[in-house]
């Protein structure tokens, strides 16, 4: 199942302190186990997205990342595992809340 753009909620790098636009989403009915996307720019055409696994470890299952942006999305996840299972699963229900729980990286 490809998700819409409208079912996912984009985080500037400015929130999440990455190099890059990452996507989050509630599994709404998704088969796959939770997922977040990345893209260079919030415009990206879903051809231009990377999908990254993050369970149970974190690892890019579509499109191509670099190593370095690999190991930042993991010190990423790993700071905000709990919010983005929890987003997924719909324990948090509103974006908004999800949001004011993530925290960026240090750079």
């Amino acid at each position: 199942m490809i998700e819409a753009p409208f079912e996912m909620s984009n985080l500037s790098p400015k929130r999440t302190g990455l190099p890059f636009v990452v996507w989050i989403s509630i599994k709404a009915g998704a088969k796959h186990d939770v997922r977040i996307k990345v893209s260079r720019d919030v415009k990206a055409h879903q051809s231009d997205w990377a999908t990254v696994a993050i369970r149970p470890d974190v690892r890019v299952i579509g499109g191509t990342v670099s190593g370095r942006d690999l190991a930042l999305i993991r010190r990423w996840v790993a700071l905000n595992y709990d919010v983005l299972i929890r987003y997924w699963d719909g324990d948090i229900e509103y974006t908004e809340d999800a949001l004011a729980l993530l925290k960026p990286i240090d750079k």
